[in-house]
């Protein structure tokens, strides 16, 4: 019922603008066809000014009521590179923004038709035309230049005290592997997963260095002030690691590991207390991965080397869950020595009475 209430809406509506617009052909016939549009056209270039000085009030009120609202200041040393390009960015553009709309809705208004007044035409004009060519190319150059230097270096060799985490995607959860004591991680197949056989990764057990791998899920921990490599595999579409308080983002992609790593320069604990207790890094998947690509989230704890080291203490090696290896249990105290002799002589005694 209400879709026919629209459509109804709709037509009745068409029929309105189009009787209106007819109307103002007939009173521009009897106006006169001249004077209807010069009068048109000076209140055109009017309400084109107002809409220039609206429009910038409104450009200025936004900014101004949800600068709260963007993300906090960059918790990673490349964020900062970014921030500075992302604000260099603004800048420039902004300038070009409001020369050019200024200069186009006053041009409207001050140059409007009017008696005695003829247009300038010209054809071509080489300075122009290398003004608003060359510079605009220089400025872009250098920009994407920036970004290709940031960008090398957030993909480039971690530095070899480097923390590694392997992350992996899948509809629709995220899961994390660290290596053990060797730091090192061990090799895996993607023909070897099988969750109900405690491997989700596909580790390979006769690679040694798969035996103290860490594997959890949906909650990374990093260390503050250390830099962090990530390893980033996919099981089953294109995912896509997007870490925006570090302001950081990478493919996640079958069978084609892509790496990046970044330095975390605040904990957790330092973000809650600045921003309040609901404050949480997260760990998002920035690519349309499927129906439950909205609640692919996983949360990010940044602590401190001693915090992560007891984490890590309690955590139990993939390999030893898989395998179902039991921790052997301690060996029995030594009996001290005159317990002994005590125990030697009942024997003896023992011995005899049998015999």
């Amino acid at each position: 019922m209400s879709t026919t209430w629209i459509i109804v809406a709709f037509i009745l509506g068409f029929i309105i603008v189009f009787q209106i617009a007819k109307a103002s052909e007939y009173v521009a016939i009897l106006k006169g066809e001249e004077k209807t549009r010069k009068e048109s056209n000076r209140i055109n270039a009017f309400l084109l000014l107002a809409f220039l000085v609206v429009g910038l009030f409104g450009v200025w009120y936004c900014n101004e009521i949800l600068k709260d609202k963007i993300l906090p200041e960059a918790a990673s040393d490349h964020g900062e590179q970014i921030d500075r390009m992302i604000w260099i960015t603004l800048g420039i553009t902004f300038f070009v923004f409001v020369v050019t709309q200024v200069l186009l809705f006053w041009f409207a208004y001050k140059y409007q038709e009017k008696e005695n007044r003829q247009a300038y035409y010209f054809p071509h004009d080489n300075k122009l035309e290398m003004i608003w060519t060359v510079i605009p190319a220089i400025v872009l150059t250098v920009l994407v230049g920036f970004g290709l230097y940031y960008w090398f270096q957030i993909t480039g060799e971690a530095p070899k005290n480097a923390q590694v985490v392997e992350v992996t995607g899948s509809q629709f959860k995220w899961e994390f592997r660290y290596p053990g004591k060797d730091g090192k991680l061990g090799r895996k197949y993607f023909k070897e997963i099988n969750e109900t056989k405690s491997n989700p990764l596909g580790q390979i057990w006769n690679d040694p260095d798969n035996h103290d791998d860490v594997v959890g899920s949906q909650e990374m921990h990093i260390v503050v002030g250390k830099p962090v490599k990530l390893v980033i595999n996919a099981k089953d579409v294109i995912h896509d690691v997007g870490l925006a308080h570090f302001r950081m983002k990478m493919d996640a992609v079958p069978g084609m590991p892509t790496t990046m790593w970044f330095t975390p320069k605040f904990t957790t604990r330092e973000m809650k207390a600045k921003y309040g207790d609901n404050f949480n890094y997260e760990l998002s998947c920035d690519q349309m991965c499927g129906a439950g690509h909205f609640g692919m989230r996983g949360v990010v704890i940044v602590e401190s080397q001693a915090e992560f080291n007891i984490w890590m203490a309690k955590q139990t090696p993939q390999y030893v869950t898989a395998n179902k290896i039991t921790t052997p249990a301690a060996p029995a105290q030594a009996t001290p020595a005159a317990d002994t002799t005590k125990v030697a002589g009942a024997v003896s005694m023992v011995t005899t009475t049998k015999h």
